[in-house]
This record gives C-alpha cells, structure tokens and sequence, in this order.
C-alpha cells in the first residue's frame, strides 16, 4: 500500500506544481501520478519538463506521466496550439513517448476497495465499448496503454472527451469502475458556477478550494482535478491524495 498522489493539468505553471511536489521529494512511499497537459498556455512549460524530467529520472517519489492532448501534437497527434514548444522540448516529449515514460493511463485502488481508472479526459462510453468493455479499471489501462489509433487522437477519445458529455454518455449505463482526469471542468473556479446540466448538476460536489469535482453515476464516480491554473497559477488547489492506496498498473 501506498499514498498515491494524482496531480492534475500544469499547463505550463512550473511554480505551481513544484509547490505540491516539493514536499514529497525522496518518500519512497507515495506514487505520483500526473494526468497530462503539462505544457502550453502557463510562464514555462520548458521549466515544467525539467523538473517533471527529474522525477522520472529519480526513484522517490515514482512517478507516472501520463499523455494529455497538449502533449499529443509532438507525439503523434495533430498540432492545435498557436505558440508550440522549442525544438529541444518537443524532442524531450518525443523521448519520453518513445521510451514509455509517457502512458496513456494507469489504474489505481484505493483504500476501501474502489478502482479508478486514471486518464488525462474520461473514457466515454463509446471509447469503452470501442475497448471492448472493460470490467476492471486495470484492463482497461491496459488497452489504452497498447496505443489504440486512432482511438487515441480521437476528439471523443481519452486526450479530449469534456466533463459534461462525458458524464452523460454514463448516465444510462452502468459504469463497471470509477475514474479520475484532468483536462476539463463541469465548474468555473474563479468566479463559482457549475458549468453542466442540471442533471450532471444534481450527482455532483465541488471543493472549490482544491479545485477538484466528484460526480457520482451508477457503477461508480467521476473525479475532476484539473484546477484550471490559466496563463497565471490557481490561487489555491490541491493534488488527490488517496492514502493507503495501490497502483494496478
């Protein structure tokens, strides 16, 4: 058993991130886990890639890089971003992909038995299905992790669902496990408004101060952490910390 921690979107806002991470330099028990966007938008993604460079590079925390869509344009996928990273960034993103530093997904249980699939987007029901249906949180992290096209740069797929259809295409289905993901929001942090329909509304619970959601669906949850840092930094966030938890995979 562990503490895993699971970090979500920097877009760039090194400071940010070194300020929950810092903390957990050298504890061999904690897992991190990052749910991708880790460049673009913030100050200095190129700042973001060395330190993230050297977690990988070191042996405590261990730390999981999963793929989020602002890293996907330098691995494979279709360039949208109008100011791209420096050649030398975009070449260490390239090694990290090709040397499977970089996932697509990774699987967690937490302390009371709950398994959490963990993307950058959501896995909606059509990309289950397109999966094969997964049972378990681990098999379905599995599949991902194979690189499934193009399923991957798909705008429905892993890298790109968005919270509020995502949630909804579970609603009549029963969900066989939880999931965590980053990338969007059914809330506005700054100035406190949902961002959903009522029925996604009415399922759900904010922490405005870690900036995280919990939705909660037939079969199991949803779990939001991006904390929609923007060009500047969140005033206040927090990673999930889920203590005495397992990685599967």
């Amino acid at each position: 058993m562990a503490t895993v921690v699971i970090i979500g979107d920097v877009g760039g806002c090194a400071g940010e991130l070194a300020r929950v991470v810092g903390p957990l330099s050298g504890d061999p028990g904690v897992v991190v886990v990052q749910v991708g966007d880790l460049v673009d938008r913030g100050p200095d993604s190129p700042g973001v890639l060395r330190l993230v460079g050297e977690r990988l590079a070191g042996s405590a925390p261990r730390w999981v890089q999963l793929l989020g869509n602002h890293e996907a344009p330098y691995v494979g996928g279709e360039p949208f971003w109008p100011e791209p990273l420096a050649d030398a960034d975009a070449a260490v993103l390239r090694r990290w992909w090709l040397t499977e530093r970089l996932r697509v997904a990774a699987a967690v249980r937490a302390a009371d038995g709950e398994e959490f699939l963990v993307t950058h987007a959501g896995l909606t029901v059509a990309a289950w299905r397109e999966l094969g249906e997964p049972v378990s949180a681990a098999t379905a992290a599995a599949l991902l992790n194979t690189r499934p096209e193009p399923l991957l740069w798909d705008f429905g797929g892993p890298l790109w669902a968005e919270a509020s259809p995502l949630y909804g295409s579970w609603l009549r289905e029963w969900m066989p496990f939880s999931q965590i993901h980053g990338h969007s929001a059914i809330v506005r942090y700054p100035d406190r408004r949902w961002a959903c329909e009522e029925r996604i509304r009415i399922r759900s619970s904010v922490d405005w101060e870690a900036r995280r959601t919990v939705t909660r669906l037939g079969g199991g949850c949803f779990v939001a952490v991006d904390p929609k840092h923007g060009r500047s930094g969140a005033p206040r966030w927090a990673p999930l910390v889920l203590e005495g938890a397992e990685l599967l995979l």
